[in-house]
């Protein structure tokens, strides 16, 4: 948009000083000042909000929090504190997998939204699902993202050792090997901010489930993820 209004106000300017006499070279050298102004303006004023979807379970919708403690919410406070002009959508569903994810993707990818992150995975690891559904799954959702050309943040986690270390493997692998298919962006941990903290974990960021974080645990997580959201818009055409 802002290269457009630029030829307009060039190809405007050509034709006036084509034509109109010398005598008023004056005045248009005032509106060749004029126009680079409003051309400076309406890049401005035409930057549009990015509009994000974040595509998840139970820790994109917020389960055990108050609304305003929840990852979105506390994410898109996070965006703007930081400056950023994006607007997030909470297409969190709790209790929901890697298939729930895939067989709602093409509704949450609505037109007006620009850019998409993925945070799945936790309820298939919970359930023992086979990672290699899982990956396929997933690679469905960045499929449909990249069908509509909406760049993706995908977001991942890391799988404890309770199935073997063969099944933990396949299901840490998937997420990195899917954003270099796709050229997503990738957090490897839901959990970084948290992990990064370190002391009693469970006891100062997890609710009493010892899954869900708690509002403290969130603002960590969010704190973390945040820098990788503002590459996202940034990757927003």
């Amino acid at each position: 948009r802002v290269a457009l209004v630029r030829d307009i106000t060039g190809t405007v300017m050509k034709f006036a000083f084509k034509w109109l006499p010398w005598s008023a070279y004056g005045a248009l050298r005032e509106m060749r000042n004029l126009g680079f102004g409003l051309f400076l303006l309406t890049g401005v004023a035409h930057a549009e909000t990015v509009t994000i979807a974040a595509l998840g379970d139970s820790l994109t919708q917020g389960y055990g929090l108050p609304e305003a403690d929840g990852f979105v919410p506390q994410l898109q406070g996070w965006l703007v504190q930081n400056g950023a002009d994006a607007t997030l959508i909470n297409a969190g569903v709790s209790g929901d997998t890697t298939a729930g994810g895939l067989s709602r993707v093409d509704w949450t990818l609505t037109p007006d939204v620009d850019a998409l992150i993925v945070a799945l995975g936790g309820n298939d690891f919970l359930r023992g699902l086979d990672p290699a559904n899982s990956r396929e799954n997933l690679r469905g959702i960045m499929q449909a993202a990249q069908t509509r050309g909406v760049p993706v943040l995908l977001i991942g986690l890391e799988a404890t050792n309770n199935y073997g270390p063969d099944y933990k493997t396949a299901f840490d692998s998937m997420y990195s090997d899917l954003a270099t298919e796709f050229g997503a962006i990738l957090v490897p941990s839901f959990f970084a901010g948290i992990m990064a903290a370190g002391g009693d974990m469970r006891a100062d960021y997890f609710q009493d489930d010892g899954i869900h974080p708690n509002a403290a645990g969130v603002a960590l997580d969010v704190a973390a993820i945040g820098p990788r959201v503002l590459d996202l818009i940034q990757a927003v055409d």
